[in-house]
């Protein structure tokens, strides 16, 4: 199902459609985490990543929630964009021997998610509500405040250590 086709006809439609690609992007960020917290020399950014892996699992066990709230079945349809967004921060890793700049790279990767998150899920619960699910938002709502924490700790982290290390 693409997103504008004749299979979205209604805003229910495509609460379910997004709902389903956030679910998807979840899951691939489950696989990458780990991989990006191997790849990360800086400590606390290594710790980060493994920190927010635990978050992103209880992430998939909440969307699960809000399928069964909803009343549709647990279903991922691909998501080009997170997939294009993991496949860059993998090629752009391969490309950097500089463990300090790696670290600049991995940030910068790992917000490009989580902004692409923070937009799913504000518009997810925008439409729960829309739809009358304040039940959904409400569980909505608790991971999109994680996903803001952690940028903002990512931001926090490459400002005070990663990006002056990177720099010099």
């Amino acid at each position: 199902m693409g997103l504008f086709t004749k299979d979205i006809k209604t805003m229910n439609d495509l609460f379910v459609h997004q709902l389903q690609d956030i679910y998807y992007a979840e899951q691939q960020l489950t696989k990458a985490l780990p991989k990006m917290a191997n790849k990360a020399s800086d400590p606390q950014l290594k710790q980060g990543f493994l920190t927010h892996l635990e978050e992103t699992k209880q992430h998939v066990t909440r969307l699960e929630e809000v399928f069964k709230m909803h009343g549709v079945a647990v279903k991922a349809v691909d998501c080009p964009a997170i997939d294009g967004i993991i496949e860059e921060a993998e090629d752009t890793a391969g490309e950097v021997a500089d463990k300090a700049v790696l670290d600049a790279a991995l940030i910068n990767a790992a917000q490009a998610a989580e902004h692409y998150e923070i937009v799913r899920y504000g518009s997810l619960i925008a439409w729960a509500k829309q739809l009358g699910r304040n039940d959904c938002a409400a569980v909505l709502a608790k991971t999109l405040e994680e996903e803001k924490a952690t940028d903002k700790k990512l931001t926090s982290l490459a400002e005070s250590r990663v990006n002056l290390r990177a720099a010099s």
